[in-house]
């Protein structure tokens, strides 16, 4: 037999064990020879294999343990299957026939894998895998109806898509595929892997027909990735598009672009991908010597499984790249590990002795370089035939030292092992024994042992009592009353009494009537006590009592001391220098939010050389912290957890470390970290976005001249209607008073109410005295206003702007200059006086110099005040609709409320509303359109679904990130979780096939935490009220919510 004869017939016998292991891990059945009569039948086709095998699976017996053991014992590639080299001819997914099942079949390998190697078939796991190929193939019959989903929309100003300089760059979610995001980001910020991708020279023969169909799927997608990353590195926007790259990944995955895809398998597949693309140029380049690939240096390990069968040894080394942990019923990351190291009975595994039982270890012989650790948060219910996100809690440390895995220490690791084990076996005693003395008791109620003495110990020094607690009630007494008589009453008539006190006189107290009178009988004892202790027992009852109770406490403070020091010593058990010679840093930590069927997922990334975490939510890039990560990602808060944790040799620092340059020696940075080729394609997409803001800029000043022009022209014929109009152009509308009627007339009768104050003073002024009197006193008229202290409801700073300008310290000469066009109104009435006074204000307002009033200031303190105003009617009709129940029409008031008044708040404290009641209120109606939507799903029509289903998507979806941008507001925080606990809680119900496509397709973008702000619906157009009738409005629905307000903490 010739070497290339062997060669491919050992390949051959391991694509065919493979293919054993792909049947019995699917289907749940273990008996060889039925595998191998199903691969015979189907000809090797793994679909029909399954078809054939689910027919006769429900007669097939289970597999004891000890065939479990042989079957492992004799493979060693099961953990191949991840995408190593060794697997190259596993059956291909992205083939026309059977794919929703070959896909099927694909995800259930991938999230059982760990579960078959600790426990053997199971039913449930059997049930698993049934449910993952109907769900699988119902899925994938659905989504050829889904249209497409909606995904962001870009801002079409392109400035507020430009990157900031040294800020990373996002990717744009294009449909559900914020899973894509989360991966490519984290892989991406290995720098030694974005070199790799990056410097990725084509092959050769990439220009001829590729020989098969991964080269025809993984050379163009290897392509389309260097391009996104070389985007990633010199882009000039803020986020780029990967649709290109996850348009090819679609036709792998065999599903559309609005379905929710699982992070496990997707990076599963992006390795598989990768490793099969640098496997092709290191084919073309070997030279005699076994050609290494990249990928499976950077990403694959292997370990050693030493076992005991039946009392025989045997070992077997094992390649693996992410390798899956359960996260159930374990607190931290070490513990998950332990857990996976050890299968079985290990009792006998390093026992000389031989032995029954059987068992096995592992134990890594080489980590790569990147450790990635897939989170098993999925068990199937079996009450409700699907699987659930286990939310639990699971700690992991930023720095993991791997020694005690590693088959070099495996005889001190088992020394400590067994040491642990003795530690927590005394430590479970001790904990038995400190729980009777923290709950002591019989009965279902149990406390504390040192309280129960404490209370004896009172009870017994109480003051005695004499009479039974019944015998002092009369039970004569009419219907009622009760006569309560002195604890302490007279010997007479009483034989049990025998007391050497002397006696009190029989004393009658006032009749209790406990239908009107909550008060106490003065003399009922508020505590038991004993009726008969002499002396003598109390002070031995005392003595004993204290001294048992002292000695209660120090047995527990010595039990919680033991307890403590073992944990301590546990703790410490790996900490000596010796078993810290293996460190791996956290690099990144995948996020998911949602539940089993659907969710988001973001990634934290951390920066080494801004020495911080980095969130990466789709396009969003932003800054974070160690704190936000664990809250996010250990779990038991919210629906967040983390899924995927990607741990990096901290001894290899080549893997984050930035490239020099050889003859400089300078750092490369941007576009000077690129190959040519890349470098060009990113020149010349950086060129189109330019000329993109350049055209926008050009359609922007072309706006502004056109609107300058049109206010020119209405200038002009302002000027010619009347030659009393000498006033500037531009003035507030609130102070335009073309017309005796509204503001106008409000105004108007304020001004001349001064002119004639001012007048009655002084008869025989000029007009100029005149004027300056009148303005002194409309000045101190709204001064008053302005230092008022007022409800809500009467808002002085609605009657004039003076007064809002009052309240903001605004400089003198803008607040005069206001006063003066007050007085200057071409519509004061038409006497003498007050016309001199208006011609006498033109006077002085064309008199003022622009060194003396700063034009620019003076209409920003305009136009602050007729935003607040804009403020005002939003928030004013937003109540308004509010109250009257209409919450969908409500909310966009509301939101646009909170957002102008925020900005008005912004540069001053008393520049807008109170921040904290419009919040309730935006808050409030955001969870009753939640609730209107909600409840119009829950209906099941299509039409009212539909309806619902829009309502969350055009209003509640949009609005949630304005509610996650400030994280400090937690009733917000709160609000967002309850309105996505309320969608979450459909997946667990039973439902209309087409509801639950609904359902999955709309969720994604409900649990989004992106605080990106999408472009949102214009703002409603207002009316035009006047001064007076916004105050009496304003006035009366702020009256209404003191009337029905319910607080603004609560809901």
């Amino acid at each position: 037999m010739t070497v290339e004869q062997n060669v491919l017939q050992q390949h051959s016998q391991k694509h065919q064990q493979t293919l054993l292991n792909q049947l019995r891990e699917v289907t749940g059945t273990t008996d060889v020879q039925l595998l191998q009569q199903a691969l015979q039948v189907s000809n090797g086709d793994l679909a029909e294999a399954v078809a054939f095998l689910t027919e006769k699976n429900a007669k097939v017996p289970q597999q004891d343990e000890a065939t479990y053991y042989q079957t492992a014992q004799i493979t060693n590639d099961r953990y191949i299957s991840v995408g190593s080299q060794a697997d190259t001819n596993v059956i291909d997914l992205t083939g026309d026939d059977k794919d929703d099942l070959q896909r099927a079949i694909a995800l259930s390998l991938e999230e059982s894998n760990r579960a078959f190697r600790e426990t053997g078939i199971t039913d449930e796991e059997q049930a698993i895998s049934r449910w993952v190929l109907e769900a699988s193939i119902a899925e994938n019959k659905a989504s050829l109806k889904r249209t497409h989903t909606e995904v962001w929309s870009d801002s079409p100003n392109p400035h507020d898509r430009k990157r900031q300089e040294n800020c990373h760059v996002g990717l744009k979610n294009v449909g559900n595929t914020c899973w894509f995001s989360a991966v490519i980001q984290s892989l991406f910020n290995l720098l030694e892997f974005q070199r790799l991708v990056l410097h990725y020279p084509p092959p050769a023969r990439m220009q001829d027909l590729p020989r098969n169909q991964k080269e025809h799927r993984n050379l163009p997608f290897m392509q389309e990735l260097r391009c996104l990353f070389s985007l990633l590195v010199g882009s000039k926007r803020k986020y780029v598009d990967p649709s290109r790259a996850v348009e090819i990944l679609k036709d792998a995955f065999k599903s559309s672009e609005s379905q929710q895809q699982d992070v496990s398998e997707f990076t599963h597949k992006l390795l598989d991908w990768l490793e099969d693309a640098f496997q092709i140029k290191v084919e073309e380049d070997r030279e005699g010597e076994k050609p290494k690939n990249p990928m499976v240096d950077l990403f694959y390990g292997r370990f050693l499984a030493v076992g005991v069968l039946e009392g025989k040894k045997f070992e077997n080394t094992e390649m693996f790249g992410q390798y899956p942990l359960q996260v159930n019923g374990f607190k931290d990351l070490h513990e998950c590990l332990e857990a996976a190291m050890i299968e079985g009975e290990i009792e006998s595994v390093h026992s000389a002795e031989n032995s029954a039982k059987s068992g096995q270890e592992h134990w890594f012989t080489e980590l790569p370089p990147v450790l990635t650790f897939e989170l098993s948060r999925f068990e199937f219910n079996q009450t409700l035939g699907r699987p659930e996100k286990i939310h639990n809690k699971l700690e992991f440390p930023s720095m993991l030292y791997m020694d005690r895995y590693m088959d070099r220490n495996r005889d001190i690791t088992r020394i400590k092992r067994e040491e642990i084990r003795r530690l927590k076996e005394h430590l479970t005693v001790l904990q038995q024994r400190l729980e009777r003395y923290l709950s002591y008791g019989s009965g279902p109620k149990r406390f504390p042992l040192a309280d129960v003495l404490q209370f004896a110990m009172e009870f017994a020094s109480s003051k005695p009592v004499c009479t039974s607690p019944v015998e002092d009630i009369d039970t004569t007494a009419p219907p009622g009353a009760t006569t309560c008589f002195c604890a302490w009453t007279t010997a007479q008539g009483s034989s049990r009494m025998h007391l050497s006190h002397p006696r009190q006189q029989p004393q009658r107290v006032s009749i209790h009537k406990p239908f009107t009178q909550s008060r106490v009988p003065p003399d009922l004892p508020m505590h038991p006590a004993p009726r008969h202790i002499t002396e003598e027992e109390l002070r031995v009852l005392e003595g004993c009592l204290h001294r048992w109770r002292s000695e209660v406490e120090n047995d527990t403070g010595d039990l919680q001391a033991s307890i403590s020091r073992i944990h301590r010593t546990i703790e410490l058990m790996y900490s000596d220098k010796s078993m810290m010679q293996v460190p791996y840093r956290l690099h990144a930590v995948l996020v998911h939010e949602g539940q089993a069927n659907a969710g988001h997922y973001w990634a934290y990334i951390f920066d080494p050389h801004q020495q911080r975490w980095m969130k990466y939510n789709d396009i969003s890039v932003t800054k974070s912290s160690w704190e936000e990560l664990v809250r996010d990602s250990f779990g038991g808060y919210r629906n967040a957890s983390a899924y995927c944790l990607m741990y990096i040799d901290d001894k290899k620092p080549f893997l984050i470390e930035e490239e020099f340059d050889k003859e400089t020696g300078q750092m490369l940075s941007g576009l000077d970290k690129l190959p040519p080729d890349l470098k060009e394609y990113v020149e010349a997409d950086n060129e189109l976005f330019e000329r993109e803001m350049e055209e926008w800029d050009a359609l922007q000043a072309r706006k502004l001249q056109q609107e300058k022009l049109a206010l020119a022209a209405t200038s002009v014929a302002a000027h010619s209607f009347s030659a009393l109009s000498a006033a500037p152009q531009h003035d507030p509308e609130y102070m335009e008073q073309q017309l005796p009627t509204g503001d106008s007339k409000h105004l108007q009768e304020d001004t001349e109410r001064a002119i004639s104050k001012a007048a009655a003073e002084h008869d025989e002024k000029s007009p100029e005295a005149l004027l300056n009197t009148a303005m002194k006193v409309e000045y101190t008229r709204l001064l008053r206003f302005a230092q008022e202290d007022t409800p809500p409801e009467r808002d002085y700073r609605l009657h004039h702007v003076i007064v809002y300008f009052i309240h903001n310290q605004v400089p003198k000469k803008i607040v005069e200059r206001t006063l003066l066009m007050q007085f200057a109104d071409r519509n004061l009435g038409f006497d003498e006086r007050c016309k001199s006074i208006m011609k006498v204000a033109h006077a002085k307002l064309e008199l003022i110099k622009p060194d003396e009033v700063n034009v620019e200031e003076y209409e920003m303190w305009h136009q602050d005040y007729r935003k607040f105003r804009d403020t005002t009617v939003f928030l004013l009709i937003g109540l308004e609709l509010f109250l009257k129940k209409s919450y969908v029409e409500s909310l966009m008031y509301l939101i646009y409320a909170y957002q102008y008044n925020k900005e008005l708040l912004a540069k001053g404290p008393y520049r807008g509303h109170d921040e904290e009641l419009i919040a309730h209120y935006r808050r409030e109606c955001l969870l009753k359109v939640n609730e209107h939507a909600a409840a119009l799903f829950e209906t099941g029509e299509e039409t009212e679904v539909n309806t619902g289903l829009s309502i969350m998507n055009e209003l509640v979806v949009a609005c949630i990130p304005l509610l996650l941008v400030d994280e400090m507001e937690e009733n917000d925080m709160v609000a967002v979780e309850d309105m996505r606990n309320r969608w979450c809680s459909y997946l667990g119900q039973e439902m209309e096939p087409n509801l639950q496509e609904k359902l999955t397709d709309f969720l994604p973008k409900l649990l989004d935490c992106s605080t990106e702000i999408r472009s949102f619906h214009d703002p409603p157009k207002l009316p035009s009220y006047s001064t007076l009738e916004l105050c009496e409005r304003y006035g009366r629905v702020m009256t209404s919510l003191t009337l029905s307000r319910t607080p603004a903490d609560g809901r």
